[in-house]
């Protein structure tokens, strides 16, 4: 752990001007505030302050003074901006003018439950596959969904137009200390992916959030804009942020079994068995968008029933065919636009509660044959994930185990920030209901 000294010594080594103190709010928009060098000793003294409101997307209005208090460990140069006075950032967490960490905060509801596992020995292991969109810019800079690109699914150049932006954004985040795995092309036009490599649950969160800035620089820099957004474009594929983990005790996986004849674990079982008993409560943080239900209900791949599958790619949870130490279990619902700290609190949360529980899965990808009903699913069982937000933060509130593991709290904020974005959408009248219904009405 970097103590403060060595900060200290590292910003005057390197000529670093400016460090942004950054956090997220709870529905996972990065936020910062800015101090110079000569403020460094300040901030590292933990007495940065902010109007708390705004960490609740500005749902509270008593506006108590939070306090930034930096982790030294994510101390980072931003490759992006000027060599010359150069820009740093550091991670923080959110706590009250006592000291005590806020219990709303996203950092702190995942250090909360990463506490539990490791009271049980269990270390998790998360290797995210991330995947966004890189869409031109009009003349004033403003975005678009607008693309020349015609590429698919691993495609090279000269069909791949944002190879030459992939590229250096692999290398800015190399810099930036990531081990990136690989990069390639995804299936829609201008869709892409870059995954990096296993890491322990909140050091995997917190470079999630870098990833998404670093992206969306370099992206900037080549003229494009790059979006986390689920589904930006009708009729292609959206974007997802599937979810590898691997459970850990005692330096040994805990998912794999040689003596089993598909090589898993009980425990890996019961942790596939714990998610899709939470599944439909947590999609209200794992895809916490209007937009996000429209690439879950819209096929292309998008997981919708509550299925788990050893082969099937279109399973809510997936297990990939690699055994041994290097066993997982592939979340396959979450988007992008989750707030990383949430997503894997509720996810880790809810994989533990059905190891305890011993949690049997449910139906498999097989039990699930092309063409059956919806009617003959809900008689067999098989459930599907929500059809909007609205319906997500109803499934939420209901589920007392995730009202636990995210604080009453928690939930009653974030939820009434899901119906108020719901209600927003409602209110819109969307140029497809004016073509469909203008004129036959």
């Amino acid at each position: 752990m970097r103590t403060r000294e060595e900060i200290l010594d590292l910003v005057e080594e390197e000529d670093v001007e400016f460090i942004r103190l950054q956090f997220t709010d709870i529905f996972g928009t990065l936020k910062n505030i800015a101090v110079t060098a000569g403020q460094l000793g300040r901030a590292l003294d933990n007495r940065v302050t902010f109007n708390g409101s705004f960490l609740y997307g500005d749902r509270r209005a008593d506006g108590e003074d939070l306090y930034l208090h930096p982790d030294p460990d994510s101390f980072v140069i931003l490759p992006w901006r000027p060599q010359q006075g150069k820009v740093a950032r550091l991670l923080c967490d959110v706590c009250r003018a006592d000291g005590s960490l806020l219990e709303e905060s996203p950092r702190q509801i995942l250090r909360r439950t990463l506490k539990r596992a490791a009271q049980k020995g269990y270390t998790f292991r998360v290797h995210p596959e991330c995947e966004f969109f890189l869409f031109h810019t009009d003349e004033n800079g403003i975005p678009t969904t607008v693309t020349h690109d015609q590429a698919g699914y691993m495609d090279i150049a000269p069909l791949d137009l944002g190879e030459n932006a992939r590229r250096d954004m692999v290398l800015t985040l190399e810099e930036m200390g990531f081990q990136v795995e690989s990069s390639h092309h995804e299936k829609a036009p201008a869709q892409h992916e870059i995954d990096f490599a296993y890491g322990e649950a909140m050091e995997t969160a917190d470079q999630i959030v870098t990833f998404k800035t670093a992206v969306r620089s370099i992206a900037k820099r080549f003229g494009l804009h790059a979006t986390f957004m689920p589904k930006p474009r009708a009729g292609a594929a959206g974007s997802g942020m599937h979810l590898n983990i691997s459970l850990f005790q005692n330096g040994k996986n805990l998912f794999t079994d040689p003596q089993k004849e598909d090589g898993l674990s009980d425990e890996a079982r019961w942790f596939v068995g714990g998610v899709m008993e939470h599944a439909r409560a947590m999609c209200a943080v794992t895809n916490p968008l209007v937009n996000s239900y429209k690439r879950l209900t819209s096929g292309f791949d998008a997981p919708r029933d509550i299925i788990w599958t050893v082969k099937n790619r279109n399973a809510l949870i997936r297990i990939p065919s690699v055994r041994g130490e290097e066993t997982a279990v592939e979340l396959r619902f979450p988007d992008p636009s989750a707030n990383p700290y949430l997503a894997l609190a509720v996810c880790l949360a809810a994989g533990m509660e059905g190891i305890e529980k011993k949690t049997e899965p449910g139906a498999r990808a097989k039990d699930v044959p092309e063409g059956m009903s919806e009617e003959e699913k809900a008689a067999a069982g098989i459930q599907s994930l929500p059809e909007t937000l609205r319906e997500a933060a109803f499934a939420m509130e209901r589920d007392e185990f995730l009202r636990q593991v995210l604080g009453e709290s928690f939930v009653r904020l974030y939820t009434a920030g899901c119906r108020a974005e719901w209600n927003e959408y409602m209110s819109q009248v969307s140029e497809w209901e004016v073509e469909k219904y203008l004129y036959r009405t």
